[in-house]
């Protein structure tokens, strides 16, 4: 079918991301651990018949951009057959870290010899085993992340392969609450299955494929627009990690963007090498991000799907910061590295369009997680969160307070939750007034966090703009930097690092202070 109406077009868009928005749904109500049912840390897309993005739910922005090169693994490393899913957390064969496991299941119509669609999700599950509880560490190897599973299949004929969960669960602390947040992966591509199916069998198969593949080529076409819209040139900028969490910093992260016409090339060359701890990205996480930046600065609503990234040439040198190699640690790279790439990426445009590019934002997703064993039931535990801060301001307007900027699009997990299933007390969770930048537009302030911890345990923390600050565009003053701090029972205060992990004594309480948001335009 060449032709297409534009009505259809636009009912079919609605149709395919309330595949994936519902796929979201059942991840959301029937997954186990408060990281996937109330922070929503999971993403949802559908793919085409070839395994190209057709449309994606309002989920994780760091997780769609680089799904599509799981799903790729998957397809290229696995037969599939009816009733399949293929489980992949490797980020070397098409994951992002450790934590973030993918299933990808292929649809079959009736009587189909190979696929005519593909669904995926992504969850990022609390702990996959590694060094410390919640496997996010303070790594110097992929190795001691957790267990790393390339992509095989973890349910055949609509039946879960036994051996390989059973292979998963005994590598991780807490295997009742992954065995079930799997469970509820298997769930929502089912979802989506049902949902796809029933859209072939009322409109057609080729009709529904079909439109698959005008969504792609109208997000190409609007991407191109857009890029046509800014200035012909090249733009740079270049920004910095504090460090990599072994005594290695600042990591300069540079940027180079040419726009020609209706293509853009961005271009990482002069990027730190890799590094020995665990801030280095894959490639997919930097194509993620470059996709995010080029889908915001889009002026007019569009699908975010294979299309969008067609006009981009993405330069990310091999062995670099922004494209690591095995065995690099990555754990950080997907929640930190992201976001420093976004700032530069955003500051590079900002020399071209600044009437449409805000300041920097708090520029870390400030990762915590705690661990040990629950005094309540004597059964271990494994929390995580990212904790959100200041947007940087606008244009025409301050930026928000206490938000999930950027890469990330979680929610905080609500207090109640919280120490209804954990032994933990919240001590304080405010907003830290005064924390965004100064300008004619303020940048939003940060948060601070004190969680206690109602055990002995391990704390670990993954954060970053506790050195460098989130820059002010156009005069604008940067935000201030975050702080981590470890309280004792008895009040004394101890500074920890930007990437810390300890052991500590019950009634200890972590401190997460959280950067605020570049300010823009000069203060009058």
């Amino acid at each position: 079918m060449t032709s297409w109406d534009p009505v259809t077009l636009e009912v079919y868009r609605n149709l395919f991301y309330s595949v994936a928005e519902e796929m979201g749904v059942a991840l959301c109500r029937t997954a186990f651990s408060p990281n996937i049912k109330e922070r929503r840390d999971y993403s949802c897309a559908v793919f085409d018949g070839e395994g190209r993005m057709v449309a994606q739910g309002e989920h994780m922005p760091v997780h769609l951009g680089s799904m599509p090169l799981s799903v790729e693994a998957a397809i290229r490393d696995v037969p599939m057959d009816r009733g399949d899913m293929v489980v992949v957390n490797d980020p070397f064969r098409g994951g992002t870290h450790l934590p973030d496991i993918t299933l990808v299941q292929p649809i079959f119509e009736p009587d189909a010899a190979r696929p005519t669609f593909y669904v995926a999700n992504r969850a990022h599950h609390s702990d996959v085993g590694g060094m410390t509880p919640g496997s996010m560490p303070l790594s110097q190897s992929v190795f001691q992340e957790g267990i790393r599973v390339p992509p095989v299949k973890l349910v055949s004929h609509d039946a879960v392969v036994s051996d390989v969960l059973k292979l998963i669960l005994a590598n991780v602390r807490t295997p009742a609450e992954r065995e079930g947040d799997l469970t509820a992966q298997i769930a929502s591509n089912r979802t989506g299955e049902r949902r796809l199916l029933g859209m072939a069998v009322k409109y057609g198969g080729d009709e529904v494929q079909a439109y698959m593949g005008h969504l792609q080529r109208y997000a190409e076409r609007m991407t191109r627009e857009a890029i046509s819209r800014i200035p012909d040139g090249s733009y740079a900028f270049e920004d910095a990690m504090d460090d990599d969490g072994q005594g290695h910093g600042p990591l300069p992260i540079a940027v180079t963007i040419t726009i020609a016409g209706d293509e853009a090339r961005i271009d990482f060359t002069g990027t730190a090498p890799q590094t020995l701890g665990g801030v280095n990205a894959i490639y997919a996480i930097t194509l993620s991000a470059v996709m995010y930046c080029f889908r915001i600065i889009v002026p007019f609503a569009i699908p975010s799907n294979y299309g969008t990234i067609q006009p981009l040439e993405v330069v990310a040198p091999e062995g670099s910061l922004v494209n690591a190699r095995l065995p690099a640690a990555v754990a950080g790279g997907n929640v930190e590295t992201s976001q420093r790439i976004v700032d530069v990426v955003l500051g590079a445009l900002a020399q071209a369009i600044p009437e449409r590019i805000p300041a920097a934002s708090y520029g870390t997703m400030s990762n915590l997680t705690l661990g040990g064993t629950d005094p309540r039931n004597d059964m271990e535990f494994a929390y995580y969160e990212t904790i959100a801060g200041g947007m940087g301001a606008r244009p025409t307007a301050d930026g928000l307070d206490a938000t999930h900027c950027h890469m990330t699009n979680s929610l905080n997990t609500p207090i109640e939750a919280l120490e209804h299933i954990y032994p933990f007390h919240i001590r304080e969770y405010g907003i830290r007034d005064g924390t965004g930048g100064r300008g004619r537009y303020r940048g939003g302030d940060g948060v601070r966090r004190d969680v206690e911890i109602l055990c002995p345990g391990q704390i670990t923390i993954l954060s970053d703009r506790r050195v460098t600050r989130p820059y002010g565009l156009h005069g604008g003053e940067p935000g201030a930097v975050g702080a981590n701090v470890l309280i004792a029972r008895d009040g004394s205060e101890r500074q920890l690092s930007g990437k810390d992990s300890v052991r500590v004594e019950q009634g200890t309480t972590i401190s997460v202070r959280t950067p605020g948001g570049g300010g823009w335009g000069t203060a009058s």
